[in-house]
């Protein structure tokens, strides 16, 4: 049976999402009960918990970020992108401008 490695990525960054939200979301909860129950307070727990919410929410953004702008890339690498578009163009005009100078040297010859 032929695996396909797409859906293993895709199965792998689902997992790095999960992580990247429960991971700050857990330690600064901890975090704040600990001092909760260190203090004989009630507020941090909540006031931390929000904290790495919020935290977990700006490395997902970055992760989706840093991940749409690499498949951006490999996009116009596979595709050839639009330098190597225009370069293959530009490429192109020059031989067309070279043949037609080498027949307009032989027609003067």
């Amino acid at each position: 049976m032929k695996y396909n490695r797409s859906v293993y990525q895709s199965l792998a960054m689902i997992g790095q999402f999960g992580i990247n939200i429960l991971v700050p979301v857990l330690a600064c909860s901890f975090f704040g009960g600990f001092l909760d129950e260190k203090l004989g307070t009630s507020c941090f727990f909540i006031i931390l918990f929000f904290v790495g919410a919020v935290a977990g929410f700006w490395n997902i953004y970055r992760f989706s970020r840093r991940i749409f702008e690499r498949d951006s890339s490999q996009e116009a690498y596979l595709h050839g992108g639009r330098r190597s578009r225009r370069s293959e163009g530009a490429a192109r005009e020059e031989k067309k401008d070279e043949g037609s100078h080498h027949k307009n040297e032989q027609d003067i010859v």
